[in-house]
Parts: C-alpha cells; structure tokens; sequence
C-alpha cells in the first residue's frame, strides 16, 4: 500500500498541501523510522462504533494539555466520513484504524498501513483544519497498489472526497481552488478535485467512482477517459477551462 504524506507551507492562514507517496515500509519518513511503531504515549482512546474501530494515540503534552477538544472532534470526524467513504468507495477497506498525535514526526499528516500520524504543532495551530482527517482517512479507504496510476489523480480525488465528505471545510479555511488559465489537471490537489467535479457534473455521475475503481484494481490508464466520458482528459480540460463553473 502506499504512504501518503503532507508537508505544508503556510500562506496567509491557510494549508498549501503537498502529499506525495513515502516511500516503503522501514524507511525513514518525515523523521519516522519504522510506520508501525508507536512508542511511549501519554494517553490511549479505543472507540468502537458498528465495525470500525479507531485508536488514539497522544504523544505529546503539550496537545494532552491543550488539545482535548481537537481529540474530540477528530474522533467524531472520523466516525461520521470514514463509513461513508468506505460505502461509497471500498467497504473492504480496513475496520482499525490508528491515530498517532506524534512530535516526532515532521509534516501535517500522513497515511499509511492503517495509521495515521498528525503534528500536534499542526493541529493545535489549525484547530479548525479537522478535516485533514477527511483526507487522510481516504487515502485508507483508497488501498491503491504501488505504481497504480499517476500521483496527480489519487490526491486530485482524495481532495474530492474532501470537497463531498468534509465535516467543516470552511470552518478550516479549505475550499477547491477556483480555476485559473495557469492552472492544468495534473496540478493535483485542490485544482484536479475540482475538476474532476465538474466532470462529475457535466459528462459523468460515476466517474470519480469508477477511477478510484481502476487503480485500486491496477487497471486504470488514459484511455479510461475516453471510455467514462467520450473524451480524453486533455479534452475535457479544455472544455472545463472554457466554461469551468460548478
């Protein structure tokens, strides 16, 4: 599976993401040297709701201090849209999931072998940013093999998903950004989430469904365009750049 990871840079208040895959397991991650490990930790939750069950894991004291009410809302971030993502897009996808708030690791957040990890600096910063559990918890639910298609597409629809899923986007500061003529879909994030919402709305009610399919499956290439919309994805740019309201 891969690892996703969140670096950010903060511009006027606001989370810049760049997810990327993270290399492979045992390999040092943003200051982690092995995914699985959690090591000494101040506090352990265990929550079970139907068939999903999340551990939390607080490292630090300063989030154990100050952070009580972040915990709370991301557990129940997590409760509300992990099941729905899971409905809509794998309900294979795995029922434990771990969180880790960990001072040692050095990003936002990152997913991988059904843990996440969060920065207390980050969070406890952005309160408001509850939703990186929205699309973090995705990147679970989406389980795509190593090499399963282009980079750009898993994090274009893992924003996506946010967009659909997200508890309180606008309380974080998070919207899709709105196109611009320097903008082009493999841009990823923010800037393919939206465009693949508006091939949703335009040419396909299940294409965003049908491509998360593909490279779970390992089946997905260029020509799947075509085959969901009539078009290739050069072509639906152009008529998305043209008239790209949603």
């Amino acid at each position: 599976m891969k690892r996703f990871l969140i670096g950010s840079l903060l511009f006027a208040g606001s989370l810049t993401a760049a997810c990327a895959q993270a290399g492979q397991p045992g390999k040092n991650i943003a200051g982690i040297d092995d995914w699985k490990y959690i090591g000494a930790y101040i506090s352990k939750d265990s929550v079970t709701k139907g068939p999903y069950t999340l551990l939390f894991y607080n490292r630090d004291l300063a989030f154990a201090q100050e952070g009580e009410q972040i915990k709370k809302r991301m557990i129940d971030a997590f409760f509300k849209v992990y099941p729905q993502e899971a409905a809509r897009f794998n309900p294979n996808t795995t029922k434990k999931v771990t969180f880790i708030i960990d001072p040692a690791y050095q990003g936002v957040a990152a997913a991988s072998d059904g843990i996440i990890r969060y920065s207390p600096f980050w969070m406890l910063q952005h309160p408001g940013d509850i939703d990186v559990v929205t699309h973090e918890v995705f990147h679970l639910v989406q389980a795509y093999p190593h090499d399963a298609g282009p980079g750009w597409l898993t994090e274009g629809i893992t924003d996506y998903v946010r967009y659909k899923f997200g508890v309180d986007n606008a309380g974080g500061g998070w919207s899709l950004t709105p196109f611009s003529p320097q903008h082009h879909y493999t841009n990823s994030y923010r800037i393919t989430g939206r465009f693949l919402a508006w091939v949703e709305k335009n040419k396909n009610p299940k294409i965003v469904d049908n491509l998360d399919s593909a490279l779970r499956k390992k089946t997905y290439t260029p020509e799947l365009w075509v085959k969901l919309t009539g078009k290739t994805v050069d072509e639906l740019w152009q008529q998305y750049a043209s008239n790209p309201a949603l």
